[in-house]
Formats: structure tokens, sequence, C-alpha cells
């Protein structure tokens, strides 16, 4: 029997050991994973770092898309009003835990500051959101008016998508309340110590997280006019959650149903 030429016989080789890596791969794909020193659990957090980077990008390319114009008149002139439909669950629409929001806040926030003092001293990686246009900042004790700028832009975003939903569903026109921002660790520890719920791993201290009132909105309206009675505080909740919810499935932000401290607990992504 003739015995094949080197030619064939390399190539006769190579078919033979092609088809085995392809058996090998689809049988155990993990072998077939480049290397990497570390345990399982270092692969993996690698692998969901990536994760909140690329869903950083995606979130980035969404918020700078220019807002479309708000319709409240058809084209033949009559007002356009929008149906109020809430969501179907509040815990099940908004179910992001802190463990889920802390990964993304940690990757995307700034560093931890030990005190308002250290605080102050990082401003240039900080936004102050005390004043705004689109929503109301609470009287503050365990937290201070600085976000990171991503979430600052979101939050921007999420109030002004507030407001136009007010108009388009016919409402009063409200801003949100914000309750709670960025958190010391001076802060988080004077919050524990009446607050057994509050976490020493909160989210707050990245400058990534927010809470937003679900009971609380203030009126805009003539400051002259005589206050006007708020009859409206479901409405606006229910108003509030559709804007969330709208946010959160477009994958910019982790949002959490707090019933204790009556507040949407927002992470940006």
């Amino acid at each position: 029997m003739k015995k094949p030429s080197g030619r064939k016989a390399f190539f006769l080789v190579f078919v033979v050991a092609t088809g085995l890596l392809a058996v090998i791969k689809a049988v155990w794909p993990e072998w077939t994973q480049p290397f990497r020193f570390g345990s399982r659990e270092t692969v993996h957090a690698e692998a969901r770092a990536d994760s909140v980077m690329q869903a950083a990008a995606r979130a980035d390319s969404l918020m700078f898309v220019r807002e479309r114009p708000v319709r409240l008149i058809d084209g033949q002139g009559r007002e356009v009003k929008h149906r109020v439909t809430s969501v179907s669950d509040f815990d099940t629409c908004f179910p992001d835990l802190n463990d889920v929001q802390l990964a993304t806040a940690s990757r995307l926030g700034c560093g931890v500051c030990a005190d308002r003092a250290e605080a102050e001293r990082r401003k240039a990686d900080l936004v102050y959101i005390g004043l705004s246009p689109y929503y109301d900042v609470r009287p503050l004790s365990h937290s201070v008016p600085y976000l990171v700028p991503r979430a600052a832009r979101l939050l921007d975003a999420i109030g002004r998508a507030f407001m136009d939903s007010c108009a388009v569903k016919g409402f009063p026109m409200h801003k949100m309340q914000v309750t709670s921002v960025l958190r010391t660790e001076h802060d988080v520890e004077r919050l524990r110590r009446h607050n057994g719920n509050a976490s020493d791993q909160s989210c707050h201290r990245y400058g990534t997280t927010f809470d937003i009132s679900y009971n609380f909105f203030s009126r805009v309206q003539d400051p002259d006019d005589a206050p006007q009675p708020e009859t409206w505080g479901v409405t606006l909740k229910s108003i509030l959650s559709e804007v969330l919810e709208d946010f959160r499935q477009e994958g910019l932000c982790y949002v959490k149903f707090e019933r204790k401290q009556s507040c949407f607990h927002i992470t940006a992504r």
C-alpha cells in the first residue's frame, strides 16, 4: 500500500485535529475558554464587571439622543391626553435589590468618602443637584446633594419625563421630590444608629444612587397664588411609576420599590 505524501499526510492530520476540536467545543465548551489564573469567583466577577461597562456604554448612547418634543395638540388642533395606567405591580416591576445595584454603583461611581469634608474635596468628580427646574430636593439629614455626572443626567431626564407625562395626561404640573443622594461613611454610620434596616454597603456611597419619594410632590404654580389643595398623590405615584418603568426597561437604571422608606431607590447604569 502506497503511503500518503507529506502534504497529504499533513492535510489529513489537520482535518482530523479540526474535527476533534469541534467535537470538544460542542461537548465541553468550558475547555475551550482562555485560561485565567484565579478562582472561578474571580472570573465570574470579571465577567460581571464587563457587563456593567457594556450596559453603561449603551446607556450613554441612549441618554445623549435628543429628546422628542411632547405633543400636546394633534393635527386637528385638539388637545392630546393620555391615560394613566400605572404599572402592573410595584414589587414585580421594580425588583432590583441592593446587591444588583451595588455591583454597578461600585464600578461606575466615585470612590467612597469618609466624611463630608472629603466629599467637599471631591467636587471635581461630582455634580451639585440641589437646584433644578425638574425636581426638588427635600432637606437632607443623612446625605449631601451631589451625584456623579451620569446619575445627575439620569435624574434630570427622569424629572423632565415626569413633568412631560403630567402635561400629556392632563394633570397639574408637579416636580418630583428627591429624598436621599450621596452618603459618606459617616452618614451611613449615623443612619444605622437609628435605622436597623440601613445597609453598611449602601449604593448611596458611590454617588450613582438617589431616592425619589412616591408620596410627596411639589406643585408648580405662581408663588403669588394661594396654595392649591393636593389631591393627586396616588395618580402622581402612578405617573412616576410609568416613567421609571420606561427608563428601567431601556436599561438606563436599576429601580427598587421601597415600602418602608416610601421611595423608589434608583441607581444609574
